[in-house]
């Protein structure tokens, strides 16, 4: 797909993409990137240390967990209704 682009047209490209753009946008839009890059690298290293030393809770631990919670319900947190005359 590619293969067919040489050199000329590679820099008529870069050319349209530094006159729409501008350099220095150009600059700020590489170092988005690769601070995207990088912090997607750590969140993956960091992902999987932590599923090594993390312990893995039973399901029934998770349900009882979230049953307990909605138990409780939105009553707690309404008004009684006020008397009507």
């Amino acid at each position: 797909m590619f293969g067919s682009l040489g050199a000329p047209e590679l820099l008529i490209i870069l050319a349209i993409v530094v006159v729409l753009f501008g350099a220095t946008r150009i600059g700020d839009i590489g170092k988005g990137i690769g601070r995207g890059i990088r912090e997607f690298r750590r969140e993956i290293k960091d992902g999987e240390e932590g599923e090594e030393g993390e312990e893995k809770k039973p399901e029934s631990e998770t349900v009882a967990a979230s049953t307990s919670t909605s138990a409780e319900g939105p009553g707690e947190d309404t008004k009684p209704p006020s008397p009507s005359h």
